[in-house]
């Protein structure tokens, strides 16, 4: 006869306060002191992270510099350093890639690792999470908190609702206790459930999660229908399951599937991007940055998309449009003409915000179209060549001369990772 299945082992592993506790080991002379990471030049800049001792003096993520130092005098505000923190996260991966072949990044700091056999109580799966714990904390400096159950989804709220309140970080969530723990929590706890949503279930008078779980599914879905829709059975399911922890999803280590597309944006000050030739400049920028990591991908593509937010400060509209190219290209100055022809025909003159650009119907570049007037293939070569250049010594080591007018902004972004400090 065959034996029973064993029950998943989930962990969600959070980096506590992760660029910031990322500083504080680096700064040990900072260990007791209020430590936030932003950048302390720009009061109007937005605070990324902030230690706990910070947040115990009223510190919170996201909010401006000026406001944070006006709450805590005495924070030390720490200029972010992009590069190091992924190359912090890349060493945690490996350290629980040590315990278990099944680690998938959910983010910068946190990870779903399925733990399943791989600890010999199978009852106290909590004395493992201690262990990966204590060598993280000993090989980073970040302390860890760990939601532990049968699924993502509850290993998820185990860590959000839980772990990160317990002293020693470590909250296992499942069938023995999610009704007596996880339900009588008030329903905007649940996972994925936002201001909107929670102003949803409070007009069918559902205040905790535990009212989405008990209730039966086909009930659920009646009400759904009636305060959001006939389209909304898919929703019901999904927030249904979610509140019982059913989710059947498995933790893989690679969580990429196939690539289609390509792209790149750019945030810009308005009153700056007026004129069509500064702005053609960073549209410029954002082509050459598009074309390369297309060429690093091994890829090319045939629909080059444009997209552009405009505004005078009083009126706010927004623009999308793509072209589709002869042939599939990587290259800058076929893929840089389609996007100024777009650009030029759909802007309505004013300001610009925000620029977007793609590059889609995506092909491997190991074959590509030769043409009677141009020599592809030695363009192609040239900026693969380029590419290298850049890889081994920067991305600033060569540049249009156009990125140097004031209107560029390659130079800055050379010194940064997501738009942040490296």
């Amino acid at each position: 006869m065959a034996g029973k299945q064993q029950e998943r082992t989930i962990m969600l592993i959070d980096g506590q306060s992760f660029y910031a506790s990322v500083e504080k080991a680096a700064h040990p002379e900072y260990r007791d002191k209020p430590v936030a990471v932003g950048d302390p030049e720009r009061r109007s800049g937005i605070i990324l992270a902030a230690c706990p001792i910070a947040k115990a003096r009223g510190v919170t993520t996201a909010e401006r510099v000026g406001e944070a130092i006006a709450k805590c005098p005495d924070l030390i505000v720490i200029r972010p350093r992009m590069q190091t923190y992924i190359t912090i996260s890349l060493l945690i991966t490996e350290i629980y890639e040590s315990f278990t072949d099944l680690v998938e990044p959910y983010s910068i700091d946190e990870q779903f690792l399925d733990v399943t056999g791989s600890f010999a109580d199978r009852d106290h799966p909590e004395y493992l999470a201690y262990e990966i714990q204590t060598k993280v904390l000993l090989s980073t400096g970040v302390w860890s908190r760990v939601g532990v159950g049968p699924s993502k989804i509850l290993a998820k709220m185990a860590t959000d609702n839980f772990a990160k309140k317990r002293e020693d970080g470590i909250f296992k969530l499942g069938d023995s206790n999610i009704e007596k723990e996880l339900w009588p929590l008030p329903v905007q706890q649940m996972f994925m459930v936002g201001s909107k949503m929670t102003h949803h279930f409070w007009r069918m008078g559902l205040q905790t999660i535990g009212d989405v779980a008990r209730m039966e599914l086909g009930e659920f879905k009646r009400r759904m229908r009636w305060e959001m829709g006939k389209q909304s059975d898919i929703q019901a399911e999904y927030y249904w399951q979610t509140a019982r922890g059913i989710d059947p999803s498995p933790v893989i280590a690679s969580v990429r599937g196939a690539l289609k597309s390509v792209s790149h944006g750019k945030a810009l000050r308005a009153n700056l991007y007026r004129r069509l030739a500064d702005i053609e400049v960073v549209l410029l920028e954002l082509v050459i940055e598009v074309c390369r990591r297309a060429r690093r991908l091994g890829k090319q593509g045939r629909v080059v998309s444009v997209g552009a937010v405009e505004t005078d400060g009083e009126r706010t509209s927004s623009f999308g449009r793509q072209m589709t190219l002869p042939h599939a290209t990587s290259l800058t100055h076929e893929v840089a003409a389609a996007v100024r022809k777009l650009f030029v025909e759909y802007w309505r003159g004013l300001p610009i915000s925000r620029v977007f650009i793609s590059l889609t119907q995506l092909s491997d570049d190991d074959t590509y179209q030769l043409t009677l007037f141009e020599d592809r293939a030695a363009a192609f070569n040239l900026e693969k060549t380029a590419d290298s250049i850049k890889d081994r010594f920067g991305d600033a080591a060569i540049m249009r001369a156009s990125s140097l007018l004031q209107s560029g902004v390659a130079r800055e972004r050379a010194a940064q990772i997501g738009g942040h400090y490296r």
